[in-house]
């Protein structure tokens, strides 16, 4: 569709697919028996003109990097995006029809499967998508894409921090090819939106941080055409505030309130479908993009990994193996939370500027960001301390949802980040990350573990995380070692206990062994560098070799590697033996490391007490 119809003609067919999307969000909802028809309505049409005559795909290659993108930040309004969908002939009637039933692709709110490739992103926990947005912006100005990415906001959202996180960085990085529309209807969930119908508070908000911006009747499709035009042809990235009805063209509910979130009855549906001109057949195929040939990829520099025989600190042997990786891989994406020289992806910065983004202090955005890019096929690593991913934690969520494959990188663990205090230090996020479905959790111990861990992190699929220390810590392997997903290394061999750790307190264990051993205990050690998943069948052997287990961990004692283990035995069956858990279980305060560690009791003289006294030995 498109240059070859009257305008007349074209406003006619907008109105009557806007007509036809209201009529299928109804009847999906109505045949679910729940959904948001309503919330659809008011963005009907929106989508119509947006996909019969603006937004640019290859329906045969949906995930083309020349295709323009489309996020539906407002997730509850997913009847409005499959009625869309099978419109441009994607899904057929029936997969409508089985809106929110199990099995079903078409699920309450929108989550990539493979039934669905046209979907890239999970939406639904609200205020993701303008940083899912910018991260797809963000990776067709790295491929050189003449692509263009569609957001649309509603407006209860609009009350998420996240969401200006996200628009003062794309104000900054000038993503002149993201344009979000902000659907206006005035009415959330309980009732009026903070703004109601005030469009001037939006436009002079994101005219504020650098957008273009102008406000619209979201129902005059000829404003909506003009609008796209505008956000086409701007140098910046475009807000469009859409004054929309939500329940649009059907009387009995339009503009009122305690319809959010109810699908209609039988009888209402019937009535409101007949008043928005009944069931209609529409389809429309979306204009192509136009012919673009990708940039050619860099060839590998050649360079060997980073390897390490004096001691380094974890954090810092990241950075580097992120500097050699970015050499390596062209696909590499580093994004950081203005903490460059302490998480050193500053080095990463150094050789590959142009695939860097500084996201500053907007964890939120950091991740939701890399989320964009990961859809946009770059292989994304992002980094902070490890405790501000807790700031991100519900897009981290969401992109587990969402199939994401995100590598993220938490430095100052524990309480061995000494002076800086509780409020810097990673204590929860082990629990935190285990709990996501389908993570990777991995706490490497020295330099050229964290070497291989992060390269293998490279490949992996899914949420990874990799936790690191902010301390420089002992070589314990050499560098052609091998560091398995789900393994573990012995470094001590005994039968009277095992000392299990993580990290910095693999090399408590290791001072507390060779302490035990003067005694004539004999001790065995065990580095789970892979926390999640765990390596299982080594745990088993050991707890049925020696009996006693002590899992030493720089973690609040719930949740972290010491369940871990417990999980672990638990799953095979038998919780023989004793397990024994060292860690935080008060509130820190400042201190040298080795002070907090040992006020924790988690340092090799807290492990020895523990073993002498599980033994009888004190």
């Amino acid at each position: 569709m498109g240059d070859t119809t009257g305008t007349d003609d074209r406003a006619g067919i907008w109105t009557e697919l806007a007509a036809q999307l209201a009529v299928d969000s109804i009847r999906s909802t109505t045949a679910a028996g729940s959904g948001h028809p309503t919330s659809s309505m008011s963005g009907a049409h929106l989508a119509a003109v947006l996909f019969a005559d603006h937004l640019r795909t290859d329906l045969a290659d949906p995930h083309g990097a020349a295709n323009d993108r489309f996020v539906l930040s407002k997730g509850h309004a997913a009847p409005l995006l499959y009625a869309v969908l099978k419109a441009i002939g994607a899904i057929d009637d029936d997969m409508l029809l089985s809106l929110r039933r199990l099995g079903s692709p078409i699920q309450g709110h929108p989550a990539p499967v493979p039934e669905l490739p046209w979907v890239e992103a999970a939406t639904g926990s609200l205020g993701q998508g303008p940083a899912i947005g910018l991260g797809m912006a963000l990776g067709m100005r790295l491929w050189e894409s003449p692509a263009r990415v569609w957001v649309l906001l509603g407006d209860s959202e609009a009350a998420e921090g996240s969401i200006w996180e996200a628009v003062e960085a794309a104000a900054y990085h000038q993503a002149s090819n993201l344009a979000c529309m902000l659907d206006l209807n005035r009415l959330g969930q309980r009732g009026p939106t903070m703004h109601g119908w005030d469009a001037d508070v939006f436009v002079a908000r994101a005219q504020a941080y650098g957008w273009h911006a102008l406000s619209i009747d979201g129902h005059d499709v000829m404003a909506i055409d003009a609008a796209y035009r505008s956000a086409a042809a701007a140098d910046r990235p475009t807000m469009i505030v859409a004054r929309t009805e939500k329940g649009h063209g059907v009387s009995e509910v339009a503009n009122q309130d305690g319809w959010h979130g109810k699908a209609f009855p039988e009888d209402l549906a019937s009535r409101a479908i007949e008043e928005l001109g009944g069931v209609r057949s529409l389809t429309i195929t979306p204009q192509k993009p136009e012919p673009w040939m990708p940039v050619g990829r860099a060839a590998p520099a050649g360079a060997p990994a980073p390897t390490y025989a004096e001691p380094i600190a974890t954090r810092k042997a990241f950075g580097e193996t992120l500097r050699w990786l970015a050499g390596e891989r062209d696909d590499l994406v580093v994004l950081d939370g203005e903490v460059g020289n302490s998480t050193y992806t500053e080095d990463a910065e150094a050789i590959a500027p142009d695939r860097f983004f500084q996201m500053y202090i907007a964890e939120q955005t950091l991740v939701g960001t890399q989320t964009g890019l990961h859809a946009l096929g770059a292989t994304a690593f992002s980094a902070t301390f490890g405790a501000f991913f807790t700031r991100a934690y519900d897009q981290i969520r969401m992109a587990a949802i969402g199939r994401a494959d995100l590598r993220l990188c938490g430095s100052h663990a524990g309480v061995s980040i000494g002076e800086d205090g509780p409020s810097q230090m990673a204590l929860e996020d082990l629990a935190a990350f285990r709990a996501i479905h389908g993570t990777t959790v991995l706490y490497p111990s020295d330099g050229n573990a964290t070497v291989r861990l992060v390269t293998s992190m490279a490949d992996l699929s899914g949420i990874s995380y990799l936790r690191t220390t902010r301390e420089a810590t002992p070589i314990l392997y050499g560098p052609e070692e091998d560091f398995p997903i789900g393994g573990s290394k012995t470094l001590r061999e005994g039968d009277d206990v095992t000392l299990i750790g993580a990290g910095i307190t693999v090399h408590e264990s290791l001072d507390a062994a060779d302490r035990l051993a003067a005694d004539g205990i004999e001790t065995r050690v065990v580095d789970c560098y892979s926390v999640k998943p765990i390596d299982a069948g080594s745990l088993r052997e050991a707890a049925a070799a020696t009996g006693l287990l002590v899992v030493v961990e720089d973690h609040r004692i719930e949740g972290g590697l010491g369940d871990a283990v417990l999980d672990a035995l638990a799953a095979g069956g038998t919780l023989s033996g004793r397990v024994i858990k060292l860690a935080v279980t008060d509130m820190p305060g400042s201190g040298a490391p080795e002070e907090l560690r040992d006020w924790a009791g988690i340092d090799a003289d807290a492990i020895v007490e523990a073993v002498r006294s599980a033994l009888g030995r004190d």
